[in-house]
């Protein structure tokens, strides 16, 4: 029987010896703030293989845009994402944990390859699977507020419209 494999902090990762993938840090509320915070914030192309490893295989991801099963599925997003944007930031400003769900709040601005930078406010709920790993993420942001505020002549009809029928 393998012996089961430790993060280089020490601690043993919850069915470490069943599993192939680098050695990661336990996925704590810490950990999201500082993995996360390095996935978006760099000049040039996107990056999002060093948060991979921490999503379980059978990852289940919905936003207000889409639902997606599967690791494989997941990184087909994010390919897509790369594509569509020049660069991304990601502001993370609080996470908190209780037991196995994390919740973060962040700003992501998109540079669009043709439009101007788009900020999205939004926050993120992630439920561990029993080996530590991600085995959902919940996505929850205004995809069009947020977006139709960037563009001046629609901004104050768009508002105008959402008071009147939501508000």
């Amino acid at each position: 029987m393998k012996e089961p494999r430790k993060t280089d902090a020490g601690c043993t990762l919850p069915g470490a010896a069943d599993r192939t993938d680098p050695v990661l840090h336990p996925l704590d509320a810490r950990t999201v703030q500082e993995v996360w915070s390095k996935t978006y914030n760099t000049k040039g192309k996107l990056d999002w293989s060093h948060i991979y490893p921490f999503y379980h295989p059978d990852i289940v991801f919905q936003d207000s845009i889409q639902r997606l099963e599967g690791l494989k599925a997941f990184k087909a997003l994010c390919e897509r994402l790369t594509g569509r944007c020049k660069e991304l930031r990601m502001g993370i400003h609080a996470v908190a944990q209780e037991g196995d769900v994390i919740f973060m709040q962040w700003t992501m601005t998109m540079m669009f390859k043709k439009a101007p930078s788009t900020p999205v406010y939004g926050s993120t709920v992630l439920r561990l699977h029993a080996d530590g790993r991600i085995i959902g993420q919940r996505d929850y942001y205004d995809p069009w507020g947020d977006i139709f505020n960037g563009i001046p002549w629609f901004r104050k009809s768009y508002r105008k419209f959402m008071y009147k029928y939501f508000g």
